[in-house]
């Protein structure tokens, strides 16, 4: 009879193991993994991108974002409807290490750049929280937070797959030499880029140099630049760096076209172009933009040799030289 109870006993507990299985909500929660741009082993190329761009998590779990490129990102989570901040202001403000996400509250990381993480964590189901870069408009991201009782369509082996397939066609996407036999004499392409988009968000390639880094003109004669990536913003930058990089410096004019414009007589001044970028693309119910800034001209009335840089992207080896014969 003992022997017949301790069986009920051990049938009847097995049983309540399994029903508590199958109805206590799910207590480890995961860690998950991605990263945060891509880069060519020489800093000229950039992918703008998160690293996958879309990912399904559960309630409670977290994500930890690492950093692998020398080009500054953040990893930013706004609030539904708010206004997009500068980079340099934040919600206001910035959070670092870790942080919680769920949907009331903005959350973002400073600049960040290679080697340095971020976590975050999703207490909470939501059909998608959309991640940003305050720096680069086109850099976006969805993570889909599940509850805890349904299944998740992927892996971690999943989307290391899929960010390392993402990063080599990123990084492919731009020739580097692809402006060298269409431009025009006296100019020079102040960067390149694509933009390009999965349905997670969209990221991009931007090419940090400029095409003819070294070129040869006779005094007198004027070096045209332009940009012709779609996002990136580049300055052109002789001598000293200015503190605030976005304005042009007091000796640039601008030319009936649109195009700025300066004179340089020694390659002890100093000028510099400002932002040369592409107007943002349109959205509909906003005002229509102005047309970008995308030229930039030099005229050097004296022999010498003038280098210059980006003043945003110099760190990255975006430099050249303008060298004036008599």
């Amino acid at each position: 009879m003992i022997t017949s109870c301790l069986t009920r006993l051990f049938a009847i507990c097995r049983t309540a193991i399994i029903l508590g299985t199958l109805t206590v909500p799910q207590l480890v929660h995961a860690q998950w993994q991605a990263s945060v741009g891509a880069q060519s082993a020489d800093l000229a190329k950039q992918g703008i991108a998160f690293l996958p761009n879309e990912i399904w998590i559960h309630a409670g779990d977290s994500i930890t974002w690492t950093f692998l490129t020398d080009e500054p990102h953040t990893v930013s989570f706004l609030k539904n409807g708010q206004v997009r901040p500068p980079d340099q202001v934040g919600c206001p403000g910035f959070t670092s290490g870790s942080a919680t996400v769920d949907g009331t509250t903005c959350v973002t990381t400073p600049r960040l750049k290679k080697g340095e993480t971020f976590t975050v964590t999703f207490p909470v189901a939501n059909n998608g929280f959309k991640l940003v870069c305050l720096i680069h408009r086109n850099m976006t991201a969805t993570v889909h937070v599940l509850d805890v009782t349904e299944p998740l369509p992927h892996d971690q082996a999943f989307y290391d797959k899929q960010a390392q397939e993402e990063r080599e066609r990123l990084l492919s996407s731009v020739d580097l030499g692809s402006h060298e036999e269409h431009s025009a004499e006296n100019h020079v392409s102040a960067g390149d880029g694509v933009i390009t988009a999965t349905p997670g968000g969209s990221e991009n390639l931007a090419l940090m140099r400029f095409h003819h880094e070294k070129i040869f003109i006779h005094a007198g004669e004027t070096v045209e630049w332009s940009n012709s990536d779609p996002t990136a913003s580049h300055t052109i930058t002789f001598g000293g760096e200015p503190a605030d990089p976005m304005p042009p410096s007091s000796n640039v004019t601008v030319d009936n076209d649109g195009a700025r414009h300066a004179t340089i007589s020694s390659p002890a001044d100093s000028v510099h172009s400002g932002f040369i970028v592409a107007a943002a693309q349109e959205r509909v119910g906003l005002a229509q933009l102005p047309v970008g800034i995308t030229w930039f001209r030099v005229t050097f009335t004296s022999p010498g040799i003038y280098p210059y840089i980006c003043a945003l992207h110099d760190e990255l080896g975006m430099k050249g030289t303008v060298i004036v014969l008599p």
